[in-house]
């Protein structure tokens, strides 16, 4: 099988560096969490991930918990990622979970405590969403601390358990040759819930910042990429600009 095969690119080779320093792309079939703190990137290294697959023809499903659709076309908007002709053309699917509220975009859901007690179960029988070829969730962590049935088996120090439920579909959809990206705040969850997740996953990007004067500098740290193509460097300096969205820095993070 061809590198072209086995990794999906993430394109926008003129524009910007990131497919390159990822080793020419994620490769098929694979789990990826990327973790960090609030206002790592996380949100933003997801859009410019969206966008470049779509932009190479791969389908995406983007899962925000945070953003509404005129939000996200917005925000998209800001970092010069123009949405709309991917959204017209179906190569990507926008969906927002209003988690907070116990509101579920995806089924349509009144908003109401039963339906927050099915977070994790509405997810997985969530069709549509999983017929894509990269599925994005972004922010993962807030789908786990808003379920009421996941909060219950942590209290039971039986957290490991959950985490392992929601693994065993995810490893049944990236079978398929699909790739599942989870975003992760690790400072709002336990340790034991979060642990499984980072065990599992082909590959493992954990988002730094570092103050250096009044400049803030942000990292990918690459922890683990089972199945790259090229050498995937570890540690990849990046910014967000608006007008012109990710930008990776050849500087490194102090």
């Amino acid at each position: 099988m061809s590198q072209h095969q086995r990794l999906y690119s993430l394109g926008l080779d003129e524009r910007d560096r990131l497919n390159n320093e990822l080793g020419g792309g994620i490769p098929r079939g694979s789990i990826v969490l990327v973790e960090g703190d609030y206002g790592a990137g996380k949100s933003a290294l997801s859009q410019r991930l969206a966008y470049g697959l779509c932009d190479q023809d791969v389908s995406v499903t983007l899962l925000s918990t945070e953003l509404t659709v005129t939000g996200f076309i917005d925000q998209m908007h800001s970092l010069s990622y123009g949405v709309e002709e991917h959204l017209l053309d179906e190569r990507l699917l926008f969906l927002h979970a209003d988690v907070d509220t116990g509101g579920n975009a995806l089924r349509g859901g009144a908003k109401d405590d039963t339906n927050r007690k099915k977070l994790l179960k509405r997810l997985m029988e969530a069709e549509g969403m999983w017929e894509a070829e990269v599925v994005i969730i972004d922010t993962f962590d807030a789908i786990l601390r808003n379920d009421p049935n996941f909060e219950a088996l942590v209290r039971q120090n039986e957290e490991r358990q959950a985490a392992l439920e929601i693994i065993s579909f995810f490893r049944d959809i990236v079978t398929q040759g699909k790739v599942i990206v989870l975003t992760v705040d690790p400072s709002t969850v336990d340790e034991e819930a979060i642990g499984p997740f980072r065990s599992i996953a082909d590959v493992f990007l954990e988002l730094q910042m570092a103050e250096v004067g009044n400049d803030v500098r942000r990292s990918i740290q690459v922890r683990r990429f089972a199945g790259m193509g090229e050498q995937v460097g570890d540690s990849i300096g990046f910014s967000v600009r608006s007008g012109t969205g990710i930008v990776i820095e050849s500087r490194s993070v102090a």
